[in-house]
């Protein structure tokens, strides 16, 4: 068990100063703590500059699913880097914040951040962390996300090289989780369950959620028939954030659960696509891979 020695700074305040929210008082020992870290992670820490307080970064909320630049969009505030840290139980920033250092000093710690938010709901407290994006020059289009270069102006040719991944990831054994799968048949692209995880991606990067069902309740099965696809099996994979196809058949690898939908030996069919978020940042990409047996 990892231990950590972190001062805690007592708080003051000028008597005609307004008393600080716990929100606040929580970004105030943060800021102590980079000044003098002590001990993180087994290592002695060097000091690190203060945060300034960001008042878009307090109004972001992460629930189950969350994606943090999704978030960051809707709030407005264009990120170069950014993490969320929430953290479930403590009853005053004090606890709070004691709870975020045994679990979260490293984070804390990371120099490239500049600005930072805090919120509390209940005995739920959420920090974000982030380094803004300078302001782009009047008339000068958004850049493009880091890494968005390696992929593919026509969907098809991304699915492509994931159909080419996954059967060279099927064609050797290997364990998914617990579980361990020989060697499958490859899989043929099938142009009907690409067009059914285009269909998902394109809703969930419009509506920006991420979730197996979708807004209007459908799951996989249901979009696959609306594209006219009858099936006998059929199993949905689902990413966002990654930049190209290799980088998401190597998350979706090293996850159990999508592992094993991609080792599967009744799939015999499959279709993938991506589809990229509108907006400001205009960079998250939700990824979709359908796999099916037909009837």
């Amino acid at each position: 068990m990892k231990r950590y020695v972190a001062p805690l700074l007592a708080i003051s305040c000028a008597a005609s100063a307004a008393p600080q929210s716990d929100a606040e008082q929580l970004m105030t020992m943060i800021n102590a703590y980079r000044a003098a870290p002590g001990i993180c992670e087994g290592q002695r820490a060097q000091p690190l500059p203060a945060l300034a307080p960001q008042p878009q970064l307090s109004t972001i909320r992460i629930a189950p699913a969350t994606i943090l630049a999704a978030a960051l969009e809707r709030a407005g505030y264009n990120s170069v880097q950014a993490d969320a840290i929430t953290v479930t139980g403590p009853r005053t920033p004090q606890d709070a914040m004691q709870t975020i250092l045994w679990q979260h000093c490293g984070t804390l710690l990371k120099s490239g951040y500049t600005e930072i938010g805090s919120s509390r709901n209940g005995n739920e407290w959420t920090v974000v962390l982030a380094q803004a994006a300078p302001p782009r020059p009047a008339g000068m289009p958004p850049p493009t996300t880091p890494g968005v270069s390696i992929l593919m102006e026509d969907w098809r040719e991304a699915g492509q090289i994931l159909l080419d991944g996954v059967n060279a990831a099927r064609a050797t054994a290997r364990n998914c989780g617990e579980q361990s799968y020989p060697p499958a048949p490859p899989v043929r692209w099938n142009q009907q369950l690409g067009e059914t995880a285009l269909a998902h991606s394109n809703d969930m990067a419009t509506q920006q959620y991420f979730s197996h069902a979708a807004k209007d309740g459908s799951v996989v099965g249901d979009r696959a028939r609306r594209a006219g696809y009858a099936w006998s099996r059929i199993g949905e994979n689902i990413a966002a954030g990654q930049h190209s196809p290799q980088e998401t058949l190597d998350s979706w690898l090293t996850s159990p659960g999508h592992c094993a939908n991609i080792m599967t030996p009744e799939f015999t069919e499959m279709g993938a696509a991506y589809s990229r978020s509108p907006g400001p940042n205009a960079g998250i990409i939700y990824w979709t891979q359908v796999f099916g047996k037909p009837r």
